[in-house]
């Protein structure tokens, strides 16, 4: 007989089912992608129904292909897009509108005005967080704005709100459990990070009944037992925690001042700051990066809306290319200082410029240019963005030279080259680059007893690949200079 943890990843292109064994090793996966809605310039909406659907099958699949009789899954757990936004009816479990998705920048009027009425100082201060469409609360509270009776339903408390690992639970338990996890919460601008409760003075700001609200749980904990799962029925649900936070604790970034970057849709780079919610001065996020025993481990982060989506638009948009795989080459062989910037401000800018009007341009264009030059630009956008985050994070006084990296890109040897040399830092590649499906099966391991301490967790990591820099400061400094110059032209 053997054991297994069930990871349910919810992304923001598909669902994926994978089983971990108890050394931490992939034993199947199953994955199903859905469809993306852009019903408005800068909308971005899924469907509930193709979210929960998607990752219904995907656990089907996996159970019935790949667990024997007699085979046990001791544990589940969830990792989900974060801050992506919807609201449900509590008798049927029916969205009352599709689900706002993260990227999503249809508040940013409404933003704007928070923001020119100073309320901006107050919500950081107990958040975290910016005034940013980025964040659910403005997302909710356009559903209870738009959608007809919502807001009347919500107060008569027959509605309710989650992130998608809520909205996820709930559906795996037929309705009895309406919970989310600390690092969830924490990126909902209604989340006090520092009492670790909802903020009462948030939700009138926003304008939004505490009744639509889960609770908030820690990371590794009891959230119910599924009943609605089909093989899964039984088996309880012990780990939840938001994509970005999840891949922090499967990198095993447990002590302070170690970081991690994860190249999937977005690229977020994460740092772990201990038991001090450290304020940024230079507009990054502080958040939870996870929370055990009641006890919250806080990290500073830097947001990239479009990373890994830049090669999905060179690919199905610009169609020059038919594979991601095929990027690795074109770069190869092509000059690193070949002049071409490719901003890609698809759906604004994150951190540290938080600009939700800026839109995408490419600069440098000659005849000279071609298809390697602008696919090359594309890769190289991803490193110089998180080359924006490793400075504002210098200016805050903590500056990461060593970061361990995860994602679909980093699949790439060039760009975790070129990611190294820009950075001026080493970059490690894990030997499981799945770390957030398996940093939430680590913590329904945890709460499950397969785990006993964060040592014994890290212990279990493996070096895959390092990648040195090997640039000179000059031509770093040079190449720097001209994407600052790019991206200021927007």
């Amino acid at each position: 007989m053997s054991q297994y943890i069930l990871s349910i990843d919810q992304g923001t292109t598909s669902s994926r089912a994978i089983l971990f064994d108890l050394e931490g090793n992939i034993h199947a996966v199953r994955q199903q992608e859905f469809p993306q809605h852009f019903p408005n310039s800068g909308w971005v909406e899924h469907n509930p129904d193709d979210i929960w659907s998607s990752v219904k099958q995907t656990c089907d699949a996996v159970m019935a292909e790949e667990c024997s009789e007699g085979d046990e899954v001791v544990a589940v757990g969830i990792t989900n897009q974060r801050e992506t936004t919807i609201i449900w009816d509590r008798n049927t479990g029916k969205s009352v509108y599709n689900a706002i998705v993260w990227q999503d920048r249809r508040t940013a009027s409404y933003c704007k005005s928070l923001k020119s009425a100073s309320h901006e100082p107050g919500v950081h201060s107990k958040t975290g967080l910016l005034i940013d469409p980025y964040f659910s609360a403005t997302k909710i509270r356009w559903i209870l704005e738009n959608v007809p009776g919502a807001r009347e339903r919500a107060e008569r408390g027959e509605l309710a709100f989650g992130t998608v690992d809520s909205f996820l639970l709930w559906h795996l338990t037929d309705g009895r459990e309406h919970r989310t996890d600390a690092t969830n919460a924490s990126r909902t601008l209604l989340f006090n990070i520092h009492t670790q409760e909802w903020d009462t003075e948030l939700l009138e700001l926003f304008d939004i009944p505490e009744s639509l609200l889960p609770e908030v749980m820690d990371s590794a904990d009891d959230f119910g037992e599924i009943s609605a799962g089909g093989a899964l029925n039984g088996v309880s649900v012990y780990g939840v925690a938001g994509d970005q936070q999840a891949a922090l604790f499967g990198q095993t970034c447990f002590e302070v001042g170690m970081a991690k970057s994860t190249y999937g849709t977005g690229c977020f780079l994460m740092l772990n700051t201990g038991d001090k919610a450290l304020q940024s001065e230079h507009r990054l996020l502080t958040t939870v990066a996870y929370r055990l025993n009641g006890k919250p481990t806080y990290a500073m982060e830097g947001s990239i809306f479009i990373a890994g989506a830049t090669i999905q638009w060179l690919r199905d948009g610009l169609q020059l290319i038919h594979n991601a795989c095929e990027t690795e080459p074109l770069a190869e062989g092509t000059p690193i200082d070949h002049g071409v910037y490719l901003v890609p401000a698809f759906t604004g800018l994150g951190a540290p410029y938080w600009d939700p009007n800026a839109r995408g341009a490419i600069f440098g264009l000659t005849r000279d240019t071609g298809i390697k030059e602008i696919v090359t630009a594309g890769l190289q956008s991803v490193c110089y963005q998180t080359k924006d985050l490793q400075k504002a994070m210098e200016k805050d006084g903590i500056r990461p030279i060593n970061l361990r990296v995860d994602g679909g890109m980093v699949a790439n040897n060039w760009v975790l080259q070129f990611l190294a040399d820009i950075l001026g830092a080493r970059v490690d590649r894990p030997s499981l680059v799945e770390t957030t499906a398996l940093g939430v099966a680590y913590l329904a391991g945890l709460k499950a007893g397969v785990y006993g301490s964060l040592d014994e967790l890290a212990s279990l990591w493996r070096c895959d690949r390092s990648f040195e820099p090997v640039m000179t400061k000059k031509k770093r400094d040079e190449l720097y200079d001209g994407w600052i110059q790019a991206v200021h032209k927007l």
